[in-house]
């Protein structure tokens, strides 16, 4: 009986050495968890689903490729997951400011970081007409869905965008509509809030994408008038530009994107640019260099897979399609920081993310600027 004690005894303290060696273990900082992995540049709240993903992939994350630029129109298989890489999390704690502010405000009024506090997901605040014009809350991703109906007689040539906010549950929230015009010179698209009135006159009329001859640089606008046109009573703001380089050379690659921003103030305030001559526009501003209160943003540059022979992109499992059409918006100071990402995950839908300092308006404009043909570009 004696010795049956001595060995249950042993027994017992070898299972505590074992709970104690597990304990440390999961204390080390060296251990993944879960809600440790990195998503961009902050951390990011992971729902219980995401969480069992991320414990059955390790430390794998999905990547897409990005297209060669063919122009072709044909969509590439999607590649293989690789291997996250971690970073210093020192540098999390400048990028939500250095990559949205005006040079002059970037150190002023700095308060925490998207790093330092857990970004939420957002949610439709007031009316509709107001939220779509509002800059991102800082420290919120808001999660949109961009559906494409090409159905009808001429709507192959002129669809129909509608914009949703993604909810849970799969729900949804109808954000904005847009439409390419007909027997317009340039590539011309009437955004609103109604997803039934696609009109200039509509009270929902809320801004317009236009396009130079080429296609090669496009402007959002809000529901003002051009200064040309009006009694200087309403002239409109220029809300953002984008500027693909131009293909002179003829090789294949990934689109090249500039996306030109009106800077923000250090009270979160869009900077108002409501030019009254040409050389006042976002695209002269910046051709100038007149930077002071702009922002230039870039597409963040993909990798060379040669397992895959592809361009690739990180979209965290947010895009499952490659396609030519997939970018992800960054600074150039903090590639970590992504302030809107567009991608494909079926034949006519795809997501739009976006974060501060951009509107919903905004990032829908840089959108559909991705979805018209730029044959300079390809």
């Amino acid at each position: 009986m004696a010795s049956i004690n001595v060995r249950d005894q042993k027994i017992e303290q070898q299972r505590q050495l074992m709970e104690i060696k597990m304990k440390q273990k999961r204390q080390n900082s060296g251990m993944v968890q879960a809600n440790d992995l990195r998503v961009g540049s902050a951390k990011r709240p992971i729902s219980g689903s995401r969480s069992r993903e991320l414990h059955e992939l390790g430390n794998q994350i999905e990547v897409l490729t990005v297209g060669d630029g063919s122009g072709s129109g044909e969509e590439e298989e999607e590649s293989v997951p690789v291997c996250s890489v971690g970073r210093d999390a020192s540098a999390d704690d400048v990028c939500a400011d250095a990559a949205v502010a005006p040079m002059q405000a970037r150190t002023a009024n700095r308060d925490v970081s998207p790093s330092q506090t857990a970004e939420i997901e957002g949610s439709v605040e007031g009316a509709v007409e107001t939220f779509v014009v509002t800059p991102a809350k800082h420290g919120t991703l808001y999660k949109c869905r961009i559906a494409r109906d090409r159905k009808g007689m001429d709507r192959g040539l002129y669809p129909t965008y509608f914009l949703h906010l993604e909810k849970d549950y799969g729900k949804k929230v109808f954000l904005l509509a847009a439409r390419k015009r007909k027997k317009s010179a340039t590539s011309n698209y009437l955004i609103s809030t109604d997803p039934t009135e696609l009109t200039r006159t509509a009270d929902s009329f809320a801004g317009k994408l236009r396009s130079n001859l080429l296609g090669t640089a496009f402007t959002v606008y809000d529901n003002g008038k051009a200064w040309r046109k009006h009694d200087h009573a309403r002239t409109r703001h220029e809300l953002a530009a984008v500027v693909y380089d131009t293909n002179v050379l003829g090789f294949k690659g990934p689109r090249k994107m500039t996306v030109i921003l009106p800077g923000m103030t250090p009270d979160r305030q869009r900077v108002t640019i409501a030019p009254q001559d040409d050389s006042e526009t976002l695209l002269e501003r910046w051709k100038s260099q007149t930077l002071d209160d702009i922002v230039v943003l870039h597409n963040k540059t993909p990798v060379w897979n040669d397992e895959t022979q592809s361009y690739v992109l990180n979209f965290h499992g947010r895009v499952t399609q490659a396609s030519v059409k997939n970018f992800q918006i960054v600074h150039e100071s903090e590639p970590d920081y992504v302030v809107m990402q567009f991608g494909r995950i079926s034949e006519d839908v795809f997501t739009m993310d976006f974060r501060y300092p951009l509107c919903a308006l905004q990032a829908f404009g840089i959108a559909l600027s991705s979805f018209d043909s730029k044959l300079a570009c390809e």
